[in-house]
């Protein structure tokens, strides 16, 4: 399957950097550029790509309010932020924005590659600091009132600890001595007990029914 991925960031050198490095990819085709936020939402539905590469602090519009209208839009598209920025005034407001990565500008091109890879088999690929602020800023804005996570079972609820540090399905299978395929499994499960679109949001939500305290 080929990744059709756009690329927006109002660093020239930036995106002709990435679009180099990702075209020698077999698996990945660099559909478009864009320069700031409104030219991502305009390539977003004209050029339809399966993956957004999207840095946060750009001219006019930036990335955040970009991928709000994107998602809203166009909810197939998956968002990858793309940053130099870890901390929870960015981290959070980008993932309740519905981006479904967030990677630093210092990820490894291999590391990126293979994040964009995850992300399109449903993944949350989120860097450990971002996973961190995660944790760390969204615990207790909540109470587990009518909390459905009564619901989960054990190992569900062992399956959601984890994806809140951000790790794949293998890196999931590996900590809880359990098979991928197990794995996701629960993962569809513990979604559909939560009425929760994906991993991101689950991710969100269990972090502010403060489950794992």
């Amino acid at each position: 399957m080929t990744i059709r991925v756009l690329i927006a960031d109002d660093h020239h050198v930036v995106r002709r950097g990435l679009a180099f490095f990702l075209r020698t990819q077999r698996d990945i085709d660099i559909v478009g550029e864009a320069a700031n936020g409104e030219e991502a939402v305009t390539l977003a539905g004209t050029l339809k790509p399966d993956v957004i590469l999207m840095d946060l602090s750009m001219p006019g519009m930036n990335g955040i309010e970009a991928t709000k209208i994107i998602k809203n839009k166009h909810p197939e598209i998956k968002i990858m932020m793309l940053t130099s920025f870890s901390d929870q005034d960015h981290v959070i407001p980008a993932l309740e924005a519905g981006a479904s990565g967030y990677q630093l500008k210092d990820v490894q091109p291999d590391e990126l590659v293979q994040c964009l890879r995850n992300l399109m088999n449903g993944e949350t690929q989120l860097h450990p600091k971002a996973a961190t602020q995660l944790l760390a800023n969204l615990s207790g804005k909540s109470t587990k009132n009518n909390d459905p996570a009564q619901d989960l079972t054990k190992r569900e609820l062992d399956v959601l600890r984890e994806i809140t540090h951000g790790k794949s399905n293998k890196e999931i299978a590996s900590a809880l001595f359990i098979t991928e395929k197990t794995v996701k499994t629960h993962v569809s499960n513990l979604l559909s007990k939560l009425q929760l679109a994906d991993r991101t949001q689950a991710a969100l939500y269990a972090v502010k029914q403060k489950l794992f305290e």
